[in-house]
């Protein structure tokens, strides 16, 4: 089993960045294939962007893409999402999540580890 906790959320302005982290413990972190998802007030839990075990492969979301980053840090047992030109449409609680099982590539993945969750607000 693998422990996830995240950090980094914030409030910040439309157009600002973001850097959110994810730390794992328990099982060996390169084992798994991570990814970051977010529920808006109101709306359902949504894919952001998921990373392969060894972070040489990486998937977003279109809402994101050229805009968002996912890296991870093996030796650290770290996943970050790095967000850029943040718009208010990107508010949200921001989870992270863990899995062995299929894809990393959403949807075909099998996230079976959640976070917390980080609250994200992005201000007009």
């Amino acid at each position: 089993q693998v422990q996830l906790v995240e950090s980094g959320g914030g409030l910040v302005q439309a157009g600002g960045s973001l850097r959110l982290s994810c730390a794992a413990s328990g099982r060996t972190f390169s084992s798994y294939y991570m990814g970051w998802f977010r529920q808006a007030p109101g709306k359902e839990r949504e894919f952001v962007a998921s990373i392969s075990w060894s972070g040489g492969s990486t998937h977003y979301a279109d809402s994101v893409k050229g805009r968002f980053t996912i890296s991870r840090d093996n030796a650290k047992n770290t996943v970050y999402l790095q967000m850029s030109r943040l718009k208010p449409e990107d508010t949200a609680v921001y989870y992270c999540a863990a899995g062995t099982s299929g894809s990393y590539y959403y949807p075909a993945s099998r996230f079976e580890y959640w976070g917390q969750g980080t609250l994200v607000t992005v201000s007009e």
